[in-house]
């Protein structure tokens, strides 16, 4: 063995001795007075913090003063951009004394601000821009996503005044909006909505069909024959649309509306 290897044997074998003194044993004793023995800590909870979903600034419940009337008019355009957030905050701070204002925002020109302007009156739970929100979703020049927006919001805020707007979007051009009229119906109840149901399974969208026969199925609870909706043609749905008809023929003046589950919040 050469001089440079014993030097490396050597060290090698010092490095071994130092790591297996360091290796703790088995054994009860202590190994030295540096060596000291881990305990379990016994775990204490965290304290409960205060519950965030409460607000910390609460609504304004009284008329708006000329001041807040004209920062309201300011936020509208706000609604759209990098700071409609912050102008959603701030409408949910002015409270529903704001909506006067607040709906002016469903025929300004930006898309964004009408969907947003919705969506604040959601948040506000504004029960009196129903209207304001049923004429938006009858609106055949506005665009598909605004409309449905408009009609599920003002179904969850008070859907026994929705019942002309689920007729007139049943009858629209569009299918996407007369399927939001055949599913937003399920929660309206209102007697005048079955039939309005009952005439859109005969629609030429199967899609449109389905959702009105599901929606009919909820308010009613009358069971029906099975039916193979997937390949179902026209003349298929119209003839049980005759079905339902018929049913309803001999239901109409008994008939009293199920209670429904309620819809969750809008998306």
């Amino acid at each position: 063995m050469t001089v440079r290897q014993k030097y490396f044997h050597s060290w090698g074998i010092a490095f071994f001795v130092v790591l297996v003194g360091m290796v703790p044993t088995l054994s009860a004793e202590p190994i030295g007075r540096g060596w000291v023995t881990p305990v379990q800590v016994p775990y204490e909870a965290p304290p409960k913090g205060q519950d965030l979903s409460a607000e910390s600034v609460p609504q304004n419940t009284k008329s708006l003063t000329a001041e807040e009337a004209q920062r309201a008019e300011a936020l509208l355009p706000l609604l759209e951009g990098a700071q409609e957030f912050w102008a959603m905050g701030e409408f949910m701070h002015l409270g529903e004394p704001s909506v006067p204002v607040l709906i002016k925002g469903l025929t300004m020109a930006g898309p964004r601000i009408r969907y947003n302007t919705i969506e604040t009156i959601s948040m506000l739970k504004a029960a009196s821009a129903v209207p304001a929100l049923v004429a938006a979703a009858k609106e055949s020049n506005e665009i598909p996503r605004v409309r449905e927006h408009a009609l599920r919001v003002a179904v969850r805020l008070d859907g026994a005044k929705v019942a002309d707007a689920i007729e007139s979007m049943a009858h629209d051009q569009n299918s996407s909006i007369r399927k939001a009229a055949a599913f937003e119906a399920r929660y309206v109840r209102e007697k005048t909505v079955i039939p309005v149901l009952i005439g859109m399974i005969a629609d030429e969208e199967r899609f449109v069909a389905f959702s009105a026969v599901q929606s009919l199925w909820i308010l009613t609870r009358h069971e029906t024959e099975f039916h193979d909706w997937e390949t179902s043609t026209k003349q298929d749905r119209q003839d049980w649309a005759t079905e339902w008809l018929e049913w309803w023929s001999g239901q109409k003046d008994s008939f009293e509306m199920s209670d429904p589950k309620r819809p969750g919040r809008v998306r």
